[in-house]
Formats: C-alpha cells, sequence, structure tokens
C-alpha cells in the first residue's frame, strides 16, 4: 500500500506531524538547516547597529522538550545544522521553549530551533523556529523556509562546530528579575500561600521551584511521553488530580491562599485554579495579569489580543487608558507587534501570554510568577480578585471553547467551502450583525455575544470560541454550532 506523507507545512507555531509518519528523521535533516539558512538570512546583521554591520555569531540554539526521542531528533537536527556549516549551541536537558528563545537572544545567535509538539497528543513532534530578537519568527520567515524545501540549496561550506549549554540558569535569573520573588517565598514559607502546579509531564517541571528556590506541590512531574493517554493542554478535562488536591487542601479549613498553575507540555501556555477549585482560563488570567502590571506596578503600554480574546481586555483597557491592538491567532502575530511597539502585555485565549519587560515571547512561568506576585500583594485569591474586575467594568460574560474533531481533512474542506458561499445570517436564534475573517470566522451577535468558528493548522480539527451573557448561552450557541458542523 503506497503512503503519502502530508507536507511540511508551519502552522500557528512551527511545524508538526505524527512522528514516523510526517515527522522523520530524514525530514529534520532536510528541513533544519534551511530554517538556519533563512535565519541567517533575516538576523545575521544585529537590528540594534545595522549601520555598524555588526553580525551575530554564526550560532544557532538548538533545545528540545521531554516527548517521544526529542533528545534523538535535537542531536539529528544538530548534525545537519554543522554540516551545512553553522555553529550549534545544543541544550543538556530538556527546557521550556521560552528559554531557548531567551537563550537565542541573550547568546547573540541567529536563533533557535525546538524540538517539541507544544499541547498536541503524544504521537505528535514539531520543530519551533525562533529568532535572534526571541520570539517565534514571523509568517514571512517561516514562508521563506517552506519555499526552499521542494530544492533545498547545496551547503558547501566547512562544518561548525558543537557546544552545549544548560537553558535553565541564566533564564531563571532573568525571570526572577522581573518579581518581588522574596515576597512570594516568604509567603509560602509563612503558610500564607500555598502553589500547586500541574507541569503535565512536561518541560516545566522543577521550573517553579528552580525559580522560587523552595519546595511547591508539583503535579505530574515525571517524564511520560504518552500524556496518560491524553494531552499536555492546560484545559480542565485534564486536571483531576490539580482538582483533587485543591479542593482537599480547600477542605482542611486553614487560611492559605491557594493557587494552582497548569503548564502546557513546553511551557507556554499557562492555566489556573483557583483555592475553591475553579479552573481559570487566560481569559481570567489575562485582565488579572493587566490589572496587576497596570495598576498595581505601573507599568504602560499597548495591550495586543487575538480575534479570540475576551470582550472584558479591552473594557480594562479602557479603563486603564491603554491602547489595544487586535491580531489572527497564534502568538507570532502578537511577536511581531511586540517588535514594533511598546506593549504591556500580549495574550492569547489559549494560554500564551507575554511582556514588554520581557522578550516577545509566550512565557508561562513568568506568567506564573506574576499571578503568584500579583496574590500576594493584593492578598486576594484568583477568583475574588477577577469578579472584583468585573465589577470594575461592569462586564459578567461568560466564555467557553470546544474542539471539534473531524473525519479527514476533505469534511475540513466542505465546511470551509459552506462558510465562504453560504454565509451565517443567524446563530442560535440570534441574528449575525457582523463577520470578521481575518482568523476563520467571527459572528458578533444582537445581543453582544460572539462566535469564532476557525480550524486548526495542524489537525483535522474544528475550533469553536464563544463569549455571551451566561454560560448556559455559552454551551447553547456552542451546541448549535457543533450541530450545524456536523450536519455539513
Amino acid at each position: 500500500m503506497a503512503f503519502t506523507q502530508n507536507p511540511i507545512k508551519f502552522g500557528t507555531d512551527g511545524w508538526r506531524g505524527v512522528i514516523a509518519a510526517d515527522f522523520t528523521f530524514e525530514r529534520v535533516a532536510m528541513l533544519a538547516p534551511l530554517a538556519a539558512k533563512i535565519l541567517e538570512e533575516n538576523y545575521r546583521v544585529s537590528a540594534s547597529a545595522p549601520q555598524s554591520g555588526s553580525l551575530r555569531d554564526r550560532t544557532i540554539i538548538v533545545g528540545y522538550d521531554r516527548r517521544f526521542l526529542a533528545e534523538e531528533f535535537a542531536q539529528v537536527a544538530t548534525d545537519a545544522i554543522i554540516e551545512a556549516g553553522y555553529n550549534v549551541m545544543l541544550s543538556d536537558s530538556y527546557a521550556p521553549t521560552p528559554a531557548f528563545s531567551w537563550a537565542a537572544k541573550a547568546q547573540n545567535a541567529l536563533g533557535a530551533i525546538v524540538l517539541t509538539a507544544s499541547h498536541n497528543p503524544g504521537k505528535y513532534l514539531g520543530l519551533k523556529v525562533k529568532g535572534a530578537f526571541g520570539g517565534s519568527v514571523s509568517p514571512a520567515v517561516t514562508q521563506q523556509i517552506e519555499e526552499l524545501l521542494p530544492n533545498p540549496p547545496q551547503f558547501s561550506a566547512s562544518p561548525g562546530t558543537i557546544s552545549h549549554f544548560d537553558p535553565w540558569e541564566s533564564y531563571c535569573q532573568g525571570l526572577q528579575e522581573k518579581v518581588d520573588i522574596n515576597a512570594i517565598r516568604e509567603a509560602i514559607a509563612t503558610g500564607k500561600l500555598r502553589v500547586f502546579a500541574d507541569v503535565m509531564h512536561g518541560a516545566a517541571a522543577t521550573g517553579l521551584e528552580r525559580l522560587l528556590g523552595c519546595s511547591i506541590e508539583e503535579i505530574n512531574g515525571d517524564r511520560d511521553p504518552l500524556f496518560e493517554g491524553g494531552a499536555p493542554e492546560p484545559l480542565p478535562r485534564y486536571l483531576s488530580k490539580l482538582f483533587t488536591s485543591i479542593k482537599t487542601a480547600a477542605s482542611q479549613g486553614n487560611n492559605s491562599l491557594r493557587v494552582g498553575l497548569v503548564f502546557d507540555g513546553d511551557s507556554d501556555r499557562i492555566a489556573a485554579v483557583d483555592g475553591q477549585g475553579n479552573f481559570l482560563s487566560s481569559q481570567i488570567l489575562i485582565p488579572i495579569l493587566i490589572d496587576h502590571l497596570a495598576n498595581r506596578k505601573g507599568f504602560t503600554g499597548e495591550i495586543i489580543k487575538t480575534l479570540s480574546g475576551s470582550d472584558l481586555i479591552p473594557r480594562l483597557a479602557h479603563l486603564y487608558n491603554l491602547s489595544v491592538y487586535e491580531t489572527p491567532i497564534g502568538y507570532k502575530y502578537i511577536a511581531d507587534r511586540m517588535l514594533n511597539a511598546e506593549v504591556l502585555i500580549g495574550g492569547e485565549e489559549s494560554g500564551g501570554i507575554g511582556y514588554g519587560t520581557h522578550i516577545p515571547e509566550r512565557d508561562a512561568l513568568l506568567s506564573a510568577l506574576y499571578v503568584l506576585e500579583a496574590v500576594v500583594e493584593s492578598g486576594q485569591d484568583l477568583g475574588e480578585y477577577y469578579r472584583q474586575l468585573q465589577e470594575k467594568t461592569d462586564f459578567y460574560n461568560a466564555y467557553d471553547r470546544i474542539d471539534l474533531p473531524l473525519a479527514n481533512m476533505e469534511v475540513r474542506a466542505k465546511l470551509l467551502q459552506r462558510l465562504e458561499t453560504e454565509p451565517l445570517r443567524e446563530v442560535a436564534g440570534q441574528s449575525v450583525t457582523s463577520c470578521d475573517t481575518k482568523d476563520g470566522y467571527k459572528y458578533r451577535l444582537t445581543d453582544g455575544s460572539w462566535l469564532l468558528i476557525r480550524f486548526s493548522g495542524t489537525e483535522p480539527v474544528l475550533r469553536l470560541y464563544c463569549e455571551s451573557l451566561t454560560m448556559k448561552q455559552v454551551h447553547q450557541t456552542l451546541n448549535w454550532a457543533k450541530n450545524w458542523a456536523n450536519s455539513v
């Protein structure tokens, strides 16, 4: 039986594929030096001093997470990049993807190549490309890489060199300087704060303890490339152990503030759980972080949100006289904007949040530190903190999202054609007032709610997002959209 591989195509953040089917040693060995070449073409000259001819080292950072064969794929990528004439700094352990973005900038390298499939199930692996500036490269750069694939160039340079480095040390030091670490440590030491962290068997394992210099209650810290049969994605259905731990602690009746933190497989996405065991997506965390950074720490700058971000974000921005810039979904769009504007915070619904105080990269461990700092300085549980923000802005809408698996990519194509040729005029009994098509189809409805329909860039999956007046209405709208999709 003939077998056809899916083409190498970069999605919202990198190229991902099923191990041994699409994601193979041969393809990584072909792709890695092409990525190095495009990184050199775009970033060899230092942006901070282009007139002086200041050149970056011809060095590529190579890192990896804890997935199946991740170290071996990193070594294959390293060997291919060296053979093409570039030097490689290869990580001596797994680490968060943001640590490798940090290293790219700190080491004056051309960029970084990270072997990770982020939040995808265990059968996937992927390759992310990070620029010299310390963040995701733009779609224009990944397109340049794709354009080399049909006819890869010959590399005639002398082989490069390899060195190894600890990806944690400099990265942790950089993060510690951004928050009041001592206040967080003291709150933990005196029993005022209990920190639970579900690292989902991924690259955030040991991270908070390294940063805080004290023990916390880490969950799923062992390496499990199958992720217990699920996926390392910060969603409620995967967090039963964390919910149980926090609810057990709550039943003990002490006065500690309890914070649960959730990290995806490569630690660039975050979610949280409040002291009562309620799940808090980044739709809730981003407003809390905006308030903490703007109101309590006095930071300023633009707020970047993606199309799927909550309408609470612009309301809060207006309260603090901050501008808002909206992008398509995918952190590379936020990173690109962060390079060209003074930014306070940029965040996406799926948990990726980055800061103008940091590299232009989403970073779950830095977000975790800011969340802990907000809890310690306010003395409030996260759930109560959010309720006060709702009162401040008079905005109480609820939000949820479902991912609907499709039978195959042909079904995806049919749905897309239907959306293009038969525009929706009504959704769940509400008339459509407008439709934004910058990324999928976002329908604004007469009651002020919205529904976003968009497709995964890597899997046959339809993503449905809704914000409405109540959670009941959210679920009614999502069910309507699900039934619509299944009828096509």
